[in-house]
């Protein structure tokens, strides 16, 4: 088993390193960070399943309505949702077994949702960079 990440260089590593990654709030609009996270690790060559309560498919992936609805073997999330809707991810995330979120700026909510992921167990990578731009320098 692999050691817990200390730095959010670490953190974000450890993120990318999980495969596929849950897209929750990705969207089918080209101009919604939805659409554009989504794009972002599938172009990088990760295997990404896109997460939207309207289904469909989504840059020729199927999407799945809810986090309960992803694989079994999902262990990672990228969120790029309103932050009220966010709380409500992460106790689906922690219902789920997910082990890794990485919310996208303006998805955090409360920081009491954050601890309560960390206290599950979750690393959680917030108040940081996008994922956008990680995947930039990659």
């Amino acid at each position: 088993m692999s050691t817990t990440p200390t730095t959010l260089s670490e953190q974000i590593e450890a993120f990318l390193a999980e495969s596929p990654i849950g897209v929750v709030g990705a969207s089918s609009d080209p101009s919604k960070y939805g659409y554009r996270c989504l794009h972002a690790l599938l172009e990088k060559g990760l295997e990404a399943i896109p997460v939207n309560p309207k289904g469909g498919e989504i840059l020729g992936v199927s999407a799945v309505t809810s986090i309960a609805d992803l694989p079994a073997g999902i262990r990672a999330i990228n969120v790029i949702t309103p932050p009220v809707v966010t709380e409500s991810v992460i106790d689906a995330a922690i219902a789920h077994g997910i082990t890794r979120i990485w919310l996208q700026p303006g998805a955090e909510p409360i920081d009491a949702a954050i601890e309560r992921a960390r206290a599950a167990g979750i690393d959680v990578i917030s108040h940081g960079p996008c994922i956008l731009v990680a995947l930039a320098s990659r």
